[in-house]
Parts: C-alpha cells; structure tokens; sequence
C-alpha cells in the first residue's frame, strides 16, 4: 500500500515537471518562433506571393482616353470607382476601361487635381464588387516588400515586384507637386501609372505609381494614406465639371446653346467642387484677373483651410447684358477651435467672360444668423 501511495506521488511529480519543462519551453521558444511573423487566427492560411497577385490583378484596369493617354487603375470602392493618376484622364470627361476578364467598359471621370496627380474614374458595371484593402493609415517603411500592378506599354496586368527604397521623397514634374513619396525599387515605366503599389505582407495598397526615372530602375508612388480624403470627396459629390475641360465640352451636362444663366451656375458648383476637394490652385484659377490682383493665392487659401465641405442649399441666377449674378446660399462645414461647426452663409458672384473664359468676376459673402 505504501508502496502505491510513492508511485502515485512520483508520478505526479513526473507529470508536474513536465508541464513545467513544457511551459518553460513556451515561454523560451515561442517568441523565436514568432519574432517578425504575424499571428494567424485557427484555421487562416497565411497568402502566398501568387494569391496576392491573383487578388490584386482581379481588381486592376487599363485606361484608354481619346487623346491617346493610357494608363492603370484599380477599384478602391465598392460603388464601382477606380483610383488612378490624373495625368492619365487629364482633359477628358469619358475613358475607356479594360478589365482583367477581357472586358471593356466606359467610365466617367468624377474627380480630378490639377496640383497632385489623382483621379477618380466610376464605372456603373463595377458598382458591388469588393474592392482592394486599402491602407488607409499605415504607413511603408524602407525594406518593405511591395509589388507594382500595371499596364506598361499595353502590356496588361503586368507585375513588378521590389522594396520601399526610401520614403518622404518630393519633386515637381509640370503641372503635379509630389510629395511624400514612397521610392520603389521596382520601376515604373508608362502604362503603370495609376495602379496599385501593394504591401506584400498583407495584400493592401500602399499607394498609388506615379513616376519613374527615366533609366527605369526607380520609381514612386505615392502615398495612398495622404490622399484617401481627397478621393472619398470626390466620391461621395462628383464634380459637376472637371479642370482642363471647357464649360461645353465633354461635360454631358452642358449644350452649346446653354444661356449664361446656367453656365453661371455650373461655374459656381465647379467652384465649389474644387474647394470640397482641396484643390485650391483650380478654385483660384476660376477667379477673374482683377480679382486675383486684390486677393493673393495664399491669402485666398488661407481663408479655406478651415472648410472642411460645402454644399450648396440654393442657388439664384440672374443675367444683365453680358453679366450674370449668382446668388447662392451656403451649408459649410467648418473648424473653429477644434470643433466642427456647421454654419450658412450666403455668397454673391459676378461671372462674366475674360478672355473668352467665364470667370468669377467678384464676390462676397455673409454669415447667416440661426
């Protein structure tokens, strides 16, 4: 009996110290083991380098244009928009859109700057299809490993794969300010503007391919976490008319026949477009000259830093000669003090011609008292 009683106690003692060795190897071991590799929930496969690209290449476009441009670009949203660079849809309303299964859509420019190099394409066919993950706050980090997806020289779905060679790079190539770049090891070479830079470790976009040094071997993007703002705007409210496009020229708004009234109308939503997306260079260029003369560029952005979005409640036209005024009553949502305010103002502009181009000849405003 007392002989049981010690085998019973050793084998306890056994069975202790070995859940003891197991939990010290536990807690010697396993952090090797994880050091550096992401934690997967039970059952999750870890992506492979060919799944990644499989996902990405569904996702990515070719976009042709009339004037002969051709670019990438990939769905970002599940309402059927497209991200690309602004050089690539640049003074067209309407592009052609090649997608991965061989089809060929149309697709409306919605959004566009003329001082950083985005656009926004939508394409109805697109609408409800899952988009790209897209890292809206991460940022890249030099010796990350990406890969490029784009269509250089027609070549489409064509992959390029590298490191985050150096960050916050900045330059000036006409009429688009880069700044903030990542720099990529893998090139970028025509055709590959517009699309996705991808973050190999997770699948999601890191930014958008811009630009490319001429010997090929370097290239930039930017960053997709400094603009992501920006594009939502623009598809949340279209621009009812877009940079570079005359007020009767592609819009599919307009007629040659429009009266000043309504063109006068379209200039100010134009106008306002362009504030909505921070586009502050284009808002300025809309003003008349005598106007700019009294009001300097940076004094005119200062005074709509604080404007976070404008909608316009209502708007009144009325035409005398060759002059129109509108009147126009505002809902702006502001930051004053580190709050949002909404506030109502109404706004009165003169448009009229200057050089052959309807301008904002001057304007006023005051705040609505609630």
């Amino acid at each position: 009996m007392r002989n049981r009683i010690w085998a019973g106690v050793l084998g306890s003692i056994l069975i202790l110290g070995a859940g003891a060795g197991v939990g010290y190897a536990i807690k010697t071991e396993m952090p090797k083991q994880l050091n550096g590799a992401p934690l997967l929930a039970v059952g999750e496969v870890k992506k492979s380098l060919k799944d990644i690209i499989f996902e990405t290449q569904k996702l990515v476009v070719m976009i042709e244009t009339d004037t002969g441009s051709q670019g990438s670009g990939f769905l970002y949203n599940n309402s059927g928009d497209l991200l690309t660079n602004a050089h690539v849809v640049s003074g067209v309303r309407h592009v052609r859109v090649k997608t991965s299964d061989a089809r060929v859509l149309e697709g409306e420019v919605i959004g566009i700057s003329t001082d950083t190099d985005i656009a926004v394409v939508r394409v109805k066919e697109l609408a409800g299809v899952e988009p790209l993950p897209i890292a809206r706050y991460e940022k890249a980090e030099v010796g990350d490993d990406v890969l490029a997806v784009g269509s250089p020289l027609g070549f489409q779905n064509t992959i390029t794969t590298g490191i985050i060679s150096g960050t916050d790079r900045s330059f000036q190539i006409e009429p688009y300010s880069y700044n903030g770049l990542y720099q990529i090891s893998a090139p970028i070479a025509p055709g590959n503007s517009g699309g996705p830079l991808v973050d190999l470790a997770t699948g999601a976009v890191l930014g958008i391919n811009s630009a490319g040094l001429e010997e090929g071997l370097i290239g930039f993007s930017i960053p997709i976490s400094n603009v992501i703002v920006i594009v939502e705007g623009w598809s949340r409210q279209p621009m009812t008319m877009l940079p570079n496009l005359s007020l009767t020229e592609g819009t599919n708004v307009l007629d040659e026949d429009d009266s000043l009234e309504q063109l006068a109308e379209y200039l100010v939503n134009h106008f306002y477009d362009s504030i909505n997306s921070r586009d502050y260079v284009y808002a300025y260029s809309l003003l008349g000259g005598d106007w700019k003369e009294s009001t300097s560029y940076v004094k005119f952005r200062e005074g709509y830093l604080t404007t976070r979005n404008v909608v316009i409640d209502d708007i009144h036209v009325a035409v005398s000669g060759e002059e129109a005024t509108a009147t126009a009553v505002l809902s702006v949502d502001e930051r004053r003090n580190s709050e949002n305010v909404l506030s109502k103002y109404q706004v009165t502009y003169k448009v009229g011609y200057e050089n052959d181009q309807l301008k904002l000849l001057t304007g006023k405003g005051k705040a609505i008292k609630k």
